[in-house]
């Protein structure tokens, strides 16, 4: 959503925006939203948010509000979700998940869903047994190979305060291995076979020319 931003003078002075230092973008209202909704939120809360994946690493002023964020421990979790999961929404979303309240490490949690759904004619669902993998992935805030990642706050300040689930968590590569002495010995035995057959073909056109 688009809104007032930078043109409301008063907005960069409001108690919900100000901690941040800047307005998010005139253009993409999303971060305000975040920003508003923390400002709300009770030392013992928790905020789940579905977020556009693009103020996850945007730069510009989105940046500098995820440095607030991130710098004061806010910023207990980021879902990847999977693709196709709403009505009129296509594009993979993401879950932001902000706590106040003081966490045992300075570290926010990456949690890979991308791959938990079911197709179900053209949208993709998130059934049962997915959910209860993502609640349990969030609840043990541990590594998990392809699924989750821990990563330290002062880790994420240096990448550029990028919170892409990608940028963390190690992509399973589910292409098929190929076989290079296999490969080269079948190529081998082909060119083998083709001179072979070039031979034959070669003296039969011999033996008509003749």
């Amino acid at each position: 959503m688009k809104w007032e931003g930078k043109d409301n003078t008063i907005l960069i002075n409001a108690e919900r925006y100000a901690p941040a230092g800047v307005l998010a973008p005139k253009s993409a209202a999303d971060l305000a939203f975040t920003m508003h909704m923390l400002w709300h939120l009770s030392e013992r809360g928790t905020a789940a948010i579905v977020e556009f994946p693009g103020v996850l690493y945007r730069g510009g002023d989105e940046k500098k509000i995820r440095q607030y964020l991130v710098s004061h421990n806010y910023v207990d979790c980021v879902i990847q979700l999977p693709a196709n999961l709403f009505f009129g929404v296509g594009i993979a979303t993401c879950i932001i998940v902000l706590k106040k309240s003081a966490k045992v490490d300075s570290s926010v949690l990456f949690i890979d869903a991308s791959k938990l759904f079911q197709k179900n004619g053209n949208k993709n669902l998130l059934l049962p047994e997915h959910q209860d993998k993502i609640m349990q992935l969030f609840e043990n805030r541990k590594d998990e190979q392809y699924l989750a990642k821990l990563v330290k706050n002062d880790d994420i300040l240096a990448n550029d305060c990028n919170l892409s689930v990608s940028s963390y968590v190690e992509q399973e590569d589910t292409r098929e291995v190929i076989n290079i002495t296999e490969v080269n010995a079948k190529l081998e035995t082909l060119i083998a076979e083709g001179n072979e057959l070039n031979e034959k073909i070669e003296a039969i056109i011999k033996e008509l020319g003749e």
